[in-house]
């Protein structure tokens, strides 16, 4: 008789459907295709406190990727974190807060500027290793201000739970439970995370219309003359509402952080520079800024309206900072902040 090794199945390719006007190129490694099953891992994973290396013998471990990155928040941390309400993350058995405020990770796939505020994790970056979304998922399972665990505390883990063989032998090929694998499958669902369906998104297909007030938010946003918000967050054309760029946005005169833009460039030009978010979902998306500073979209309009901080390392764009700020009227950051509000897409907070 003919003993035959069983015939595995292929995964099935997940096809990322761009949205209208997004970019083109996506930024998903060679070696880690996107799959349907190598995904749906990825949100087991995600939301799996096994990934910290618990095994049900420390329940005040608990903490997943979803601890820090909740949907509803935009995968944000959000303000009324259950364990950390003061929305500032810390490590789980460290209590040591993160270097910098927590960043959402919607459409990160069309992303190809590096990760992180200062945009550390770039995949030209030839001073560090991390170089991907793969190699973030590494570092958050094993860095001492987040999940704290090992390589052999979080595979030893995941082992002990009879799910996973069957979801890697589906993703993978076969049972077998490496590192390598799952900082794949959680890159691959992260990779998912697209949101355009936003009521803008809905005029822009001419689906739905925005209100007087909505429209004129739209206007004071994308032109010079108004509130000057597009340069750096896009609007005029550019649907991610970033340029993923890093920008001096005159937060502060005197700057104190030693992991700002300039220490992943080392020019000078860059003290105070840090990524523009986009503002897709920024309504649910706080605290604001790298610091979290702020808590409200009326503090952050407040601020760019008279808030602005001359320095050398001001960023050219910023063309308001000598008169230290818009000077826009109530009404018009009434505007602004109706329009920004139109950027929340109901349907992927929802999922």
């Amino acid at each position: 008789m003919c003993a035959c090794r069983e015939r595995v199945k292929p995964p099935t390719p997940y096809t990322i459907e761009v949205p209208r006007g997004f970019p083109t190129r996506l930024n998903i490694p060679p070696d880690n295709p996107m799959t349907v099953e190598g995904v749906a891992l990825g949100e087991l994973l995600f939301h799996d406190p096994h990934l910290c290396g618990y095994r049900g013998d420390t329940p005040d471990s608990l903490m997943t990727c979803a601890t820090c990155h909740v949907r509803e928040h935009n995968y944000d941390i959000g303000l009324d974190n259950a364990r950390f309400p003061d929305a500032v993350a810390r490590g789980r058995s460290t209590g040591k807060a993160t270097r910098h405020n927590v960043m959402p990770l919607t459409n990160l796939v069309f992303n190809s500027e590096g990760y992180f505020w200062n945009g550390s994790v770039h995949g030209q970056n030839l001073n560090t290793e991390a170089r991907t979304i793969e190699d973030i998922v590494r570092m958050a399972i094993l860095a001492d201000d987040e999940m704290c665990s090992t390589p052999e505390r979080t595979l030893a883990a995941l082992r002990s739970d009879s799910r996973y063989p069957q979801y890697f032998k589906a993703a993978f090929g076969s049972e077998e439970i490496t590192m390598d694998r799952v900082e794949k499958a959680i890159a691959q669902y992260v990779r998912s995370l697209v949101s355009a369906h936003s009521k803008f998104d809905r005029y822009l297909d001419g689906s739905e219309q925005l209100t007087p007030q909505e429209l004129r938010g739209y206007v004071l946003f994308a032109t010079e003359e108004g509130a000057d918000c597009f340069h750096c967050h896009g609007g005029d054309g550019t649907p991610l509402f970033t340029t993923n760029l890093f920008y001096n946005n005159g937060l502060d005169d005197v700057f104190t952080d030693d992991h700002d833009r300039s220490f992943v460039t080392g020019n000078p030009m860059d003290i105070g520079a840090y990524r523009a978010p986009s503002l897709r979902n920024v309504a649910v998306s706080a605290p604001y800024m790298h610091d979290g500073r702020y808590r409200t979209l009326d503090e952050v309009l407040a601020f760019y309206n008279e808030g602005l901080h001359p320095s050398p390392y001001i960023s050219p764009l910023m063309h308001k900072v000598n008169e230290g700020g818009a000077h826009l009227t109530p009404s018009d950051l009434d505007a602004i902040k109706a329009f920004l509000l139109t950027l929340t897409d109901d349907e992927f907070l929802q999922k």
